[in-house]
């Protein structure tokens, strides 16, 4: 301490040692659903004569997280602003080791059916309770580098999920270890939040005044200061009125049009890289480590994008050039392997912009006391569309081929373009009170 009667706001602090440890153990979240949504699609190819798993039930295996999602993400924000980050924090990991491990010993098909949806529930809780983490200790400067790092993780689970699955693949029993190894990263990222205090945002908005000075002294100093904000009641209502309701929508309509496409090429991607022509078994596992890791990549310069060019700017752009590179992959049905390879890697590149903005603007535009709600709402209603997608999917694919899912990715997509010209902000540079108040326009 220097003695220096200046206060700086908690918006304006420096990136700390402690901020990066907040980042990188709430992104255990996104971490492990990239994983488990990826490491089924790889089981699925050893699972499913073992378990005799028709497409009606490889329809159900692949949906169950994405219900479980829904679910989880539904009420799991609810109970975030109602009863705290920190002990949300740590239920939610906890639980995900105990049902990762039931399901080393599943026998038949209903059994993974049910694990698989208790997952995605658990994981589905950890996105309002990790975004909101990040969101209220990230200083407004470093906060679309710290929600980039969320998406980038999600697709860092999905390429770790299919290296896992590619060097157990050939061993017997394979897919049993695989949906057992979420077990590992799990217990690293409980070992990592297990310290991580409380909001101090939350404590405020709960009237807990004294608490939430205390952990920003504790953290910061005494020179860093919070927002005196009046105690307001956790009224989940709030989320579906006025601008509120239009925020909300908007942020699940380009989140859906940015998953749909994408969870059918991580959940089916050896199925789909097969009917395109790209091989079978470790080769297809290949391919979708190299288009994973181009959707890994395209959310680094998004992340500065966001703050240079603008999120308005990002997401529009960033669905256009997504729509044309399925737009081709659909005209194209007999491209080489090279072809596919590339284009899935532009899309995957270019999914960057709309795949960290899908996190970072529901936790900018709306107030403290329902900013988890709004994430666990935007979150839910997002995955209605990927659920069904997901079940019908094998069956279309098996009747109309790969070139027809390209296509309507393709209009799916430009449906994300048309309704970001309308509706998307501009958050950039400006602080949580303002993006949130209902009389923010945000162009």
């Amino acid at each position: 301490m220097t003695g220096s009667t200046e206060r700086i706001h908690l918006d304006d602090v420096a990136m700390t040692p402690f901020l990066r440890r907040v980042t990188v153990f709430s992104s255990g979240g996104p971490f492990l659903e990239g994983y488990v949504l990826s490491i089924i699609g790889v089981a699925l190819t050893q699972m499913s004569g073992v378990l005799h798993i028709d497409n009606h039930w490889s329809g159900l295996i692949g949906v169950a997280a994405l219900v479980g999602v829904f679910l989880g993400a539904s009420v799991g924000g609810w109970l975030t602003d109602m009863v705290g980050r920190k002990k949300m924090f740590i239920i939610d990991v906890a639980s995900i080791i105990v049902f990762s491990l039931l399901s080393a010993f599943v026998q038949n098909a209903l059994e993974i059916v049910i694990l698989r949806f208790l997952v995605g529930v658990v994981v589905g809780a950890d996105y309002p309770i990790a975004t909101s983490m990040i969101t209220e200790f990230t200083p407004r400067k470093y906060r679309a580098y710290s929600m980039g790092f969320l998406a980038a993780v999600w697709y860092l689970g999905a390429n770790i999920a299919y290296v896992v699955g590619y060097f157990i693949e050939g061993i017997p029993n394979g897919w049993r270890w695989m949906l057992a190894s979420t077990i590992v990263p799990c217990v690293i990222i409980l070992l990592g939040r297990w310290s991580i205090p409380e909001s101090p945002r939350w404590l405020m908005s709960k009237g807990r005044m004294d608490e939430a000075n205390e952990v920003i002294k504790h953290l910061f100093g005494a020179d860093v200061v919070l927002d005196d904000e009046p105690a307001v009641k956790t009224d989940i209502r709030k989320v579906f009125h006025g601008q509120y309701l239009k925020r909300v929508l908007f942020v699940a309509v380009i989140w859906l049009c940015q998953a749909i496409p994408m969870f059918a090429i991580y959940t089916y991607g050896p199925t789909i890289m097969n009917a395109m022509g790209v091989g079978e078994g470790r080769s297809q596992l290949l391919g979708e480590i190299i288009v994973g890791t181009f959707f890994l990549i395209g959310t680094i310069p998004a992340m500065f994008l966001a703050e240079s060019w603008g999120r308005r700017p990002l997401v529009i752009w960033s669905f256009a050039a997504m729509a044309v590179a399925l737009f081709i992959l659909g005209l194209l049905p007999h491209a080489s392997i090279v072809v596919v390879v590339v284009l899935f890697g532009i899309y995957a590149l270019c999914a960057g912009g709309p795949g960290n903005l899908q996190w970072l603007y529901p936790t900018e535009l709306f107030p403290t006391e329902i900013r988890a709600s709004a994430m666990g709402i935007a979150t839910a209603m997002s995955r209605i569309g990927t659920v069904v997608t997901t079940y019908i999917l094998p069956a279309f694919l098996s009747k109309h081929g790969s070139t027809s899912i390209m296509i309507i990715g393709a209009v799916i997509s430009l449906a994300g373009f048309l309704i970001s010209v309308v509706w998307a902000p501009e958050t950039k540079g400006r602080s949580l009170t303002e993006t949130s108040s209902t009389h923010f326009a945000g162009k």
